[in-house]
């Protein structure tokens, strides 16, 4: 199941990625790396999560989402951030 996520998730990554520089976006190396890293720790957050609910173990779920969640998404946010501020000045 995480295979075809995990390929569903890449083939639209890869897809907005080329439908923004289609329109005109620019962003550097170090922003998509940044992107890519947020996602792939999101993913991990929810595995784990899910994971731990199945083991019936709600509190090291929880905790698990929070250290791996959060984290995340303060890297999405900054690598939106950063590419939104790169294409206004532009």
């Amino acid at each position: 199941m995480w295979f075809i996520a995990a390929l569903i998730i890449g083939t639209g990554l890869t897809a907005l990625a080329f439908w923004l520089r289609g329109k005109g976006f620019k962003f550097a190396w170090y922003e998509a790396l940044l992107a890519v890293i947020g996602v792939a720790l999101l993913l991990f957050g929810i595995q784990n999560y899910f994971g731990f609910t199945s083991e019936f173990e709600s509190s090291a779920a929880t905790t698990a989402l929070l250290l791996m969640g959060i984290p995340a998404l303060i890297l999405l946010a900054v690598s939106g951030l950063l590419v939104s501020r790169r294409n206004k000045t532009a």
